[in-house]
């Protein structure tokens, strides 16, 4: 069974970092700038197969994406589980940090979540399987190949879960808007998970009702809300900022 990613950057970071996944390339044959030469050459030296074909071949083989005149055909990636979790929890040798998704359905939302947790280092993403976007080819051409790197981990039943987390001293931290403390008094450098609710909705009633502290991003303007990726971003590198004093 075979998988596609498309996307510059997507499937750059694919050939840098799992490149024996990738089995061959199907690239745009009328491109020819420095940026597609560069994946040509770095193909070539993995000795990695290169299929030249048309715009519409590309776009029928990604349903009309933005594919950026690339796509992999690759081995599937890693498939984390619920049975992950404890193994993943007992390796960490820093004070744990996750990203809790409640219901993101919005591919290019999860992607930009990926993309910021991958660069603030979290050590896994959690999300309820019911209600939520996967990992689709979407997901992935949007974040960048974080997708490939970030642990991301769908679940059957996410209070389970949340229970699970608090049972291993995990201080549950969930974003909303009405909290009356913000982000910026919470203390982050001890095991975290960051909840952010779905778009428009925010949590669910039982998501909130297992949240040790919620918190609030301060706005200074006239907009009452923030992009749930936008947000992310926000409440990850405040995170970072903390455990890097």
């Amino acid at each position: 069974m075979s998988e596609t990613i498309f996307g510059l950057h997507a499937v750059l970071a694919l050939l840098n970092k799992q490149p024996e996944r990738v089995t061959k390339l199907a690239m745009l044959s009328e491109r020819h700038d420095q940026k597609i030469q560069a994946l040509v050459d770095l193909a070539k030296q993995l000795n990695i197969k290169i299929e030249l074909r048309s715009r519409t071949a590309l776009d029928q083989l990604t349903h009309d994406a933005n594919h950026q005149g690339v796509v992999a055909y690759c081995s599937p990636a890693k498939q984390y589980a619920e049975h992950d979790l404890p193994i993943l929890l007992e390796n960490l040798t820093s004070p744990a940090f996750l990203l809790i998704l409640d219901g993101i359905q919005d591919p290019h939302n999860l992607g930009a979540c990926l993309r910021s947790a991958d660069a603030a280092g979290v050590n896994a993403v959690i999300a309820p399987k019911d209600k939520s976007v996967g990992l689709t080819p979407a997901v992935r051409k949007v974040a960048s190949g974080a997708a490939e790197t970030v642990p991301f981990i769908q679940v059957t039943n996410l209070a389970r879960t949340l229970r699970f987390l608090k049972e291993k001293n995990i201080w549950l931290m969930g974003a909303a808007g009405e909290a009356e403390q913000t982000l910026y008094q919470a203390d982050l450098k001890i095991p975290v998970g960051i909840i952010m609710g779905a778009e428009g909705s925010g949590m669910r009633r039982l998501t909130r009702e297992h949240c040790d502290l919620l918190l609030n991003i301060p706005m200074q303007g006239s907009v009452s809300s923030l992009n749930v990726s936008v947000a992310t971003g926000i409440f990850l590198f405040e995170a970072v900022r903390q455990r890097h004093t």
